[in-house]
């Protein structure tokens, strides 16, 4: 076998020490989110909360790998952003800004680790109160929650994309909510955060995606939005954007000092994964970030809204497909659900009663818990078989 041939095979889940990585990562950012969770209380700032996760990230993985001899890259995957009530995603905001939580706003949470480029991400849905979440912000939580629950028996190996698109919208329906358009759930591997094997959240017309089938050995990042409005966030303000990705295929000669200094300090810095404005000096950043993102040397990830009284959230996960069964290592526990909304369909309780190890092991007993049960019930032991799963690779 060649050197080429034994890297590409061991870059994928049948190499135990990948699965470690992978683990690694997840444990970090599922005590991150915790933690990023135990911040989100009235008056604390937006962008404080965001620098706290990012640097216990920074912290957390610096402490590992540190006798390797080969130099292992490791850190943050995805900067720690805080989307409040309608805004759907990607707000971490810059240093001068002084946005600040307010008692029952509904907080997205998101954020990523990585060890050696081996990616863990998740979102979760946190409302700033203390108290059960009750009305439309329920709804919404167990309707974003239930479809990632679908979504992890469904993406399997020879199930299809399309299968989980179309049992997603099913589920939010269920729940008098739509899946919001746009968002994709990516292929992981290694320093690549948006392979190209995709779920389309929605399909529609104007966005289409290749079909494909789930094969055992992959990752994957299962992204679900939903909302209680039109599931159609649109673009506000572009200079609210602060996040950013090299685009690593795109190349042109930038005219400004400023942009060149700035796009210089990227590709030193974080020449592959995503980035936030911060990291940079403001007013450099600000110059020449806008002729990089002109001529497509970054790729912006824009801070995108539903209208205004609508609530969204958002839960996001990443699973490997292991030979025995699916294993969700990234989640965090819910706060207690008062949905008005009850599951009574009959094609989504069978796919909630669905296991997601192929082999029985000892512990089988815990996959009968969704089964049949209603509304806010079924969140409940969903959850906690998320959170058996976040606890095997790694305890929230």
């Amino acid at each position: 076998m060649s050197d080429d041939e034994r890297e590409e095979k061991e870059l994928d889940l049948s190499s135990s020490e990948v699965v470690t990585k992978y683990k690694g990562a997840a444990e970090i950012v599922n005590k991150a989110l915790q933690l990023v969770v135990k911040e989100c209380k009235p008056k604390a700032k937006i962008v404080d909360i965001c620098e706290k996760g990012n640097a216990f990230i920074r912290e957390q993985t610096g402490n590992m790998y540190k006798n390797s001899k080969k130099k292992i890259e490791r850190g943050v995957a995805f900067p720690t952003c805080l989307s409040v009530n309608n805004t759907v995603c990607h707000f971490s905001p810059l240093a001068s800004d002084t946005s600040e939580l307010e008692e029952g706003d509904m907080v997205k949470i998101d954020m990523g680790c990585h060890i050696d480029g081996f990616i863990a991400v998740v979102a979760h849905t946190h409302v700033v109160q203390s108290g059960p979440i009750t009305g439309k912000q329920a709804d919404v939580v167990a309707a974003a929650n239930t479809a990632a629950e679908v979504a992890l028996r469904l993406v399997r190996p020879g199930k299809k994309n399309k299968d989980v698109s179309d049992a997603i919208q099913k589920v939010a329906a269920a729940y008098d909510c739509k899946i919001v358009e746009g968002v994709l759930s990516h292929q992981l591997k290694q320093f690549v955060i948006d392979g190209n094997k995709v779920i389309l959240s929605v399909s529609n017309p104007d966005t289409r995606v290749d079909d494909a089938e789930f094969e055992e050995n992959e990752v994957y990042a299962v992204d679900i939005v939903a909302s209680t409005g039109e599931g159609k966030p649109k673009l506000l303000d572009e200079k609210q954007t602060t996040i950013y990705k090299r685009a690593v295929d795109k190349n042109y000669h930038l005219k400004m000092k400023a942009s060149r200094f700035i796009f210089s300090e990227i590709n030193q810095r974080f020449p592959i994964l995503p980035f936030t404005a911060r990291a940079l000096e403001e007013k450099r950043a600000r110059l020449g970030l806008v002729e990089c993102v002109n001529h497509d040397l970054l790729q912006p990830y824009p801070v995108l809204y539903e209208k205004p009284g609508d609530y969204v959230a958002h839960i996001k996960f990443t699973v490997l497909l292991m030979p025995n069964g699916s294993d969700r290592i990234t989640s965090h526990p819910l706060q207690e659900l008062q949905s008005t909304k009850t599951i009574d369909d009959p094609e989504i309780k069978a796919w909630l009663a669905l296991g997601t190890k192929t082999k029985k092991k000892g512990g089988g007993k815990k996959k009968k818990v969704c089964a049949g049960k209603k509304g806010d019930k079924a969140e409940g032991g969903a959850e906690g078989e998320a959170m058996d799963a976040s606890t095997n690779g790694g305890a929230s």
